[in-house]
């Protein structure tokens, strides 16, 4: 994420991001006031700033060196105490300040640290920092939300475009002629050709690394008009209608099935094992 510049009582304070978190730049709080950037090094050599940064070191930080800590707290305090945000950063491996080079560059904090520090500069600048950056937060959610609704909304009208186009290929074509006047070797390819368009032996050869058959790569629905086709076809034998009549007009239904089933979403819901598939 970009750094991002917050006006605070006139100040321009850039906030940026390390490690998915926060930091705001005290190099920028301070600089409307007198002192500037001296003022961070007087804050950080006040014994109960050592100690605050020490406690929130070791809730966020498990590589934070302790040892080092209980050095540098027991030389608080003294009037020759120094200390720097590099050499808390180098000699403890803290992570709640950042010392940052370049454009931007100074010394940034986590915020929880930055608003302890606005307290220490005026009470006021520190309500006023809180209300800027909670307003930037608010500001950053709402963008958050609006593009994660457009990405819903989207998602949405391309699972339409994808399933209508998975609908259209489910749809059996409609046969010719010349395709329901074939004299097929079984019921079972009749069947086939009206559902799929193809024989199994065509599917076969269409799909050579594909296991199983036809029917175990057939859909939920196309299995449900599958079973309707076999209870039909045996109604037209029993009328004695010729395969090639019988043919064309299991094709029809199959297509006005099929346009009905891919309509229907509680289909969708069914689960376990398919049975009684039959084989091609």
């Amino acid at each position: 994420m970009k750094n991002r510049i917050i006006n605070v009582k006139g100040a321009e304070v850039t906030i940026a991001t390390r490690h998915e978190q926060d930091y705001i730049s005290l190099t920028d709080m301070v600089r409307n006031f007198d002192g500037g950037s001296a003022l961070i090094e007087q804050w950080l050599k006040n014994k109960d700033t050592v100690l605050f940064l020490g406690v929130w070191e070791q809730l966020n930080n498990p590589g934070f060196n302790s040892l080092e800590f209980e050095g540098i707290k027991n030389e608080a305090g003294r009037n020759s105490f120094f200390l720097s945000a590099k050499k808390w950063i180098e000699a403890t491996g803290a992570v709640g300040l950042h010392a940052k080079a370049g454009r931007y560059g100074g010394t940034y904090a986590h915020k929880d640290i930055a608003f302890e520090f606005g307290s220490w500069l005026s009470p006021e600048f520190k309500l006023y920092l809180i209300k800027e950056f909670q307003r930037l937060k608010d500001e950053e959610s709402r963008a958050t939300s609006l593009e994660w609704s457009f990405q819903r909304t989207l998602a949405k009208v391309n699972y339409k475009i994808h399933t209508d186009a998975i609908k259209e290929r489910l749809i059996p074509p409609l046969l010719t002629p010349k395709q329901t006047s074939v004299i097929y070797a079984s019921e079972a390819d009749l069947l086939n050709v009206a559902m799929f368009g193809i024989t199994a032996a065509q599917w076969r050869q269409a799909n050579p690394d594909q296991s199983g058959n036809m029917r175990d790569a057939a859909t939920l629905e196309q299995l449900v008009v599958l079973s309707n086709l076999e209870s039909i076809n045996a109604v037209l034998i029993h009328q004695g209608l010729a395969a090639p009549e019988r043919l064309a007009q299991l094709n029809s239904i199959a297509i006005t099935q099929m346009r009905s089933l891919v309509g229907i979403s509680e289909i969708k819901q069914l689960s376990g094992p398919r049975a009684n598939k039959g084989r091609a």
